[in-house]
């Protein structure tokens, strides 16, 4: 059969094994639904005093579901040189009771591994079966190395007629295409379906089956794949994922309407595939109940997009589990050692304790007494304008202590430009967020670690005279000033320089210092802080 085996195997034959799965995904947008029922008394002797009133309110959470039926096993044996199609079959029954209807992703995930679309080999991954596009079915040239693919076909099942529309297959998946390497949108449906528990209704649903082609010289074994198949909603007819999406996709739930800052993660942000205005969205801090603007930017980073109002008081539990809180540093070893500077540990879960004179003051227009006499404990200022609110708003002020969440940083001595590994690895930030990094390295490096510059490079030209890219959208820095005084100049922390002085983004309508310093503005100086996702 010309199928070049190892010498150890007898067999010619290929088994091909695709395994079922289950996965439901609920995501709770609220609809309300108001139903009143009104009560009325009457009497022969009736008056405006004798009537009554009652009511009822009904909120009803979106319930999305998928569920899957196997049809016919996805399961094949094949000689080396052979092509087959139609592997299995899998219902796949979607519920929604979204009227603006759903949407479904797939991504390969063999060995449970979001990306990986090999068949892979009970020999060694080096014989795994890489995803394909079709090529003329039997006729397969015999030089084409092996390959796997899947096709995906919608139906109906019984039901009213609000559930003879099923869902459209989308990106080619109708016929036999590669298996997706990212979230990819297969299947769309513009309109809810029925989620009555009726054995007479089955509502709409899509079908899977798989193509393969064995080499005649792949190696005979066992080889399995896995796709996975998410629900989201409402519908998109896109393939463009935003924060919401990518929450979704990655199974988060939502805190009330908003995702929460600290379920960002890399694979999130890395998701997201759109930019600038088009992929911002608010997620909530759940230490405090704030939430804030956050985008993706050209720098394929994730940002937040108005600046940080975390309070430094007795009010929050600052912990591992809701800060970012990771090691801080051991002045006695020149390390960065745990559960120092106000860290305990306690079943895992770090906990950063503020010093007895850390302190949250308010911004009264005058200055703030003692306030740059010492740099050594944690400081915040409160907000200059309440009546700033969303990208505008002005956030708290921080001196450097505050900014990484240390009961004592005057130890920390070292230019850190030109490795940001010393620099300090906690922050006040949430969870999965971080404090900007500034390095010696060029703002024309893709992905460069001095980050302030990076964005003044992409989205103000690399301007050091103007600031109004870094002013506008989908940036916002806020002229926020320091908490002596707003005035005209912008302030945002940055990462360490030497004992006294901390790296910073400042700038001016006539004047922008990515890389800026100072001795006077050091680490006593109370400034603006953003966060970007780790």
């Amino acid at each position: 059969m010309g199928h070049k085996v190892k010498q150890s195997l007898m067999s010619s034959r290929i088994d091909f094994f695709y395994y079922a799965f289950r996965n439901v995904l609920l995501v709770s947008i609220p609809l309300l639904v108001v139903s009143a029922l009104i009560l009325g008394f009457s009497a022969s002797r009736s008056s405006a005093a004798n009537s009554g009133s009652d009511s009822v309110t009904l909120t009803l959470s979106t319930s999305c579901t998928l569920s899957s039926s196997i049809i016919t096993p996805h399961h094949a044996s094949l000689n080396g040189g052979q092509y087959e199609e139609g592997i299995g079959d899998t219902r796949i029954n979607t519920y929604c009771n979204d009227n603006n209807g759903y949407s479904i992703y797939a991504i390969g995930t063999s060995n449970d591994m979001d990306g990986n679309t090999d068949l892979v080999s009970n020999l060694d991954e080096h014989y795994n079966i890489h995803t394909g596009a079709y090529a003329n079915g039997n006729n397969i040239d015999t030089s084409t190395p092996s390959f796997w693919g899947m096709k995906l076909t919608s139906g109906v099942g019984t039901g009213s007629s609000s559930e003879l529309t099923p869902p459209t297959i989308m990106n080619n998946y109708n016929s036999y295409n590669v298996v997706p390497s990212s979230y990819t949108l297969v299947a769309s449906r513009t309109s809810g379906t029925n989620m009555t528990i009726d054995t007479n209704i089955t509502g709409s649903y899509f079908n899977t089956t798989y193509n393969i082609y064995a080499s005649s010289v792949q190696p005979a074994g066992s080889y399995e794949g896995k796709v996975k198949y998410v629900m989201i909603h409402p519908h998109r007819n896109n393939n463009n994922i935003g924060f919401n999406e990518a929450f979704a996709l990655s199974g988060k739930s939502s805190v009330g309407s908003y995702y929460a800052m600290q379920d960002m993660d890399v694979n999130i942000c890395n998701m997201v595939n759109i930019y600038d205005e088009p992929s911002q969205t608010q997620l909530v801090d759940i230490r405090d109940g704030k939430t804030y603007w956050v985008a993706k930017l050209r720098d394929e980073h994730c940002w937040m997009t108005q600046n940080l109002d975390t309070d430094i008081n007795s009010s929050i539990s600052f912990n591992s589990n809701n800060t970012d809180l990771n090691v801080a540093y051991d002045s006695s070893t020149g390390q960065y050692a745990e559960y120092n500077d106000g860290y305990t540990e306690n079943n895992g879960v770090i906990y950063y304790t503020p010093a007895s004179s850390a302190t949250t003051i308010d911004f009264t227009g005058t200055t703030i007494p003692g306030w740059r006499g010492s740099y050594t404990a944690p400081y915040t200022a409160n907000k200059t304008d309440n009546t700033e609110t969303g990208h505008a708003s002005l956030g708290n002020y921080y001196n450097w202590t505050a900014a990484i969440a240390s009961n004592s940083s005057g130890s920390l001595q070292s230019d850190t430009g030109g490795n940001i590994q010393n620099n300090p690895q906690n922050s006040i930030c949430p969870k999965e967020w971080r404090l900007p990094t500034g390095s010696y390295q060029n703002a024309d490096i893709v992905k460069s670690t001095n980050e302030f510059a990076r964005l003044n490079y992409l989205y103000n030209n690399g301007s050091g005279k103007t600031d109004i890219g870094l002013i506008s959208a989908p940036l916002y820095f806020a002229q926020s000033g320091i908490a002596i005084g707003r005035g005209t100049n912008g302030y945002l922390t940055s990462t360490n320089f030497n004992t006294n002085s901390m790296r910073y983004l400042w700038f001016s309508p006539t004047m922008v210092n990515s890389n800026n310093w100072g001795n006077d503005y050091g680490k006593a100086t109370a400034s603006s802080v953003r966060c970007v996702a780790r």
